[in-house]
């Protein structure tokens, strides 16, 4: 399992700032979609620029028509990430034209497709896609399998399933986790380290309980020896 620490400080230099604390560790960074619209690639640059073998992962969410988000897949190759996803409830066709896009090169990131946001709860997620969030995130799952994606963006509690109707090659990252049963905030589908360990999780998302630390590299240095445990 693989840490990613979530950029999400209002600034950027708040975000180097923090960047800067725990450059000593190796850890997956995500910039997200405010992050990247307000600072750009110069910020992906900087990033590389404290410590190199710092991985990014761009989570843009992509959500277009096929051919556009095709078009824009293959220009976050220019970008030099090591991740991005796409939303999964953009379609099949959607998914694999981004596939067949990016198919094309030697060097090309991990794509995973998003399932259910984990700021939803069953109603709300009911309301827009008339089934329940572990039966449709299944559905999504296979979908993105088949289109050739990498792996899919969903909570710790869809991971087990997903993984034993895919196979357990078929990344699963999970957002909102609270490492050590801290606050959930604005998310409602979170969970511990320890049931993503069970859930066969292979990257764990953590923005607040490492940001709003008053060390957050201890707090990293805690999570990697519990997931070392």
């Amino acid at each position: 399992m693989e840490l990613c620490v979530a950029l999400d400080l209002p600034t950027a230099k708040e975000n180097l700032d923090l960047i800067h604390k725990i450059k000593e560790h190796s850890v997956w960074l995500k910039v997200g979609l405010r992050t990247y619209i307000r600072d750009g690639e110069e910020f992906l640059k900087a990033i590389k620029q404290i410590n190199p073998n710092f991985k990014i992962f761009l989570d843009l969410k992509l959500y277009d028509i096929p051919n556009t988000m095709a078009d824009s897949a293959e220009s976050i190759m220019g970008l030099s990430v090591d991740m991005f996803n796409i939303h999964a409830s953009a379609g099949s066709r959607a998914m694999k034209s981004v596939m067949e896009r990016l198919n094309k090169y030697d060097n090309r990131p991990i794509v995973l497709a998003v399932t259910a946001l984990t700021s939803f709860n069953e109603d709300e997620f009911k309301a827009i896609y008339e089934k329940d969030i572990a039966t449709k995130a299944d559905q999504f799952a296979k979908d993105a399998l088949e289109a050739g994606l990498d792996g899919v963006v969903c909570s710790a509690f869809e991971s087990a399933s997903i993984k034993s109707i895919t196979n357990q090659n078929f990344m699963t990252l999970t957002p909102g986790i609270r490492p050590f049963g801290e606050d959930a905030g604005d998310q409602k589908r979170v969970a511990d380290i320890t049931y993503a360990k069970d859930a066969k999780v292979d990257f764990i998302v953590v923005g607040r309980p490492i940001y709003q630390a008053a060390n957050p590299s201890e707090v990293v240095a805690k999570i990697f020896l519990a997931l070392s445990s």
